[in-house]
């Protein structure tokens, strides 16, 4: 089972990572202003990752393939790391799907 890790960024802000059981980063969020905002991320996330038409798959302008998750109103709520490859990528959306839902959090941003 994959975990939610909050941290504290150096601007005061708040953001998560799902991280897989190898602890490897899954998905990050973008910033948020408080911890509640952030937590309230984690529980969109865990309620969108079901719904594979949340995920909008993206090709960089690198050529590398990545994804975004997207809640109901369509605003991005977490994004991948860059893959070499899109089979790497749908991959990494299957371990979103597999993880999130059960996913504990942790809380390192004290």
């Amino acid at each position: 089972m994959g975990k939610f890790v909050i941290t504290k960024r150096v601007n005061g802000e708040f953001q998560f990572n799902l991280k897989a059981n190898n602890g490897q980063i899954i998905l990050a969020s973008e910033g948020y202003g408080s911890k509640p905002s952030c937590e309230n991320g984690i529980e969109s996330v865990k309620r969108n990752a079901q719904d594979d038409t949340k995920f909008d798959r993206k090709t960089a302008v690198n050529g590398k393939s990545y994804f975004n998750l997207k809640a109901t109103n369509g605003q991005i709520i977490g994004t991948s790391e860059m893959y070499e490859t899109v089979a790497s990528r749908d991959n990494g959306i299957e371990s979103v799907k597999s993880n999130a839902p059960e996913a504990i959090t942790e809380d390192q941003s004290s």
